[in-house]
């Protein structure tokens, strides 16, 4: 029989992280995830090389854990949004690089230092890259804390899989939350060692870098980093459809966005108004592609609905492709609205047919 387990979000992405074969992790303190930095401090210890470092700042958090990574070992740091942005260079240091990790941004309320409120004004930061040059990071976005277990563990098999950082993107209010969780065997890890500075073998160099000073080389570099993200987008998009035939409108809403837009749908089908739910997983790629099969398969009516104002908007609308109206509500800042809010707002789009439908509230 499989055991259920009681745990906070942040504390669930810890475990994973150690189940997955996480050995390195480096962070500095940041609300609402300390969580993650105290239980990887009192658990990494228990597993053999485990290796847990507060640093000094985020900056040195996500350098240590490059040259940790340049080893071949599997590594992790986590932050929210301020530590994330300075964490930047770090991150397209790494994906120039080629080095696996896997970063976790627990959002809050931006921009600037902001709130330490759930918010999800980080789309931008993580799907697009965040520093400098031509790159991408996997982004994955959990919706509850099974997923939380899950994704994590699915982060580090990807990092692995395409040498490059992945994003792990939730907010303080998954953060925070507790739910039962089982945790899944994990994967056995395949990473090629010669990729790593351990695996050169005796008497033999190995220089792992991102300074490449001929342009063309440069380029080469960049057309090579740009096949893999193309590979990636082919084979590792991912979202979840509860979309029904009779529905008069579908909601795209990703992590605690999603739980709300649930609630929202229930209360609306007690109504009489049907709406489904098209819910991304990995917000880069964005599952563009199964997006627009849903749309064309009839929808005529897609709201966005972010706890922002409106940054995945922008993937939506390249997406659908002009087929289907689009519509957004939103509500940035840390501001979590309960479903009925959103419910009532998506009966009155729906029902005022003076209303044009692409408009914001």
């Amino acid at each position: 029989m499989t055991n259920k387990v009681l745990m906070q979000g942040n504390l669930v992405i810890g475990e994973a992280a150690i189940r997955s074969g996480c050995r390195f992790y480096a962070g500095y303190p940041i609300t609402p995830q300390n969580e993650i930095t105290e239980y990887m401090a009192e658990n990494t210890a228990r597993v053999e090389g485990g290796v847990f470092i507060q640093s000094e700042s985020e900056i040195a958090a996500i350098n240590m854990i490059a040259g940790a990574s340049a080893t071949g070992a599997r590594v992790m740091t986590s932050s929210s949004g301020p530590g994330i942005s300075l964490k930047q260079e770090g991150i397209s240091s790494m994906a120039a690089c080629e080095l696996p990790g896997v970063i976790v941004n627990i959002m809050r309320g931006g921009p600037g230092l902001g709130n330490i409120l759930p918010a999800q004004g980080d789309y931008f930061q993580a799907t697009r890259g965040g520093g400098h040059g031509d790159y991408r990071t996997i982004v994955l976005a959990p919706g509850c804390a099974q997923e939380l277990a899950d994704l994590t563990m699915d982060a580090f098999d990807l990092a692995d899989k395409y040498r490059t950082p992945v994003i792990l993107l939730a907010d303080g209010m998954m953060g925070q939350m507790m739910e039962p969780v089982v945790f899944r065997k994990p994967k056995p890890r395949e990473y090629r060692t010669e990729f790593s500075i351990t695996g050169a073998g005796e008497g033999k160099s190995k220089f792992i870098k991102g300074l490449i000073l001929p342009a063309g080389d440069m380029e080469a570099h960049n057309w090579k980093l740009f096949r893999k993200y193309e590979e990636i987008t082919r084979k590792e998009t991912r979202a979840v459809c509860e979309i029904n035939p009779d529905d008069q409108a579908v909601i795209v809403a990703y992590g605690t966005a999603s739980r709300i837009a649930k609630g929202a749908i229930k209360r609306l089908k007690d109504q009489g108004i049907s709406v489904g739910l098209f819910r991304p997983t990995t917000l880069w790629p964005f599952p563009a592609a199964e997006l627009l099969r849903v749309v064309r398969g009839g929808t005529k009516k897609v709201l966005v609905f972010e706890m922002s104002t409106g940054q995945m908007l922008e993937d939506v609308r390249l997406a659908v492709q002009g087929v289907a109206e689009i519509d957004f509500y939103g509500r940035p800042g840390g501001t979590v609205p309960p479903p009925v809010e959103l419910a009532n707002v998506i009966a009155r789009r729906l029902t005022d047919k003076k209303r044009v439908f692409n408009h914001f509230e």
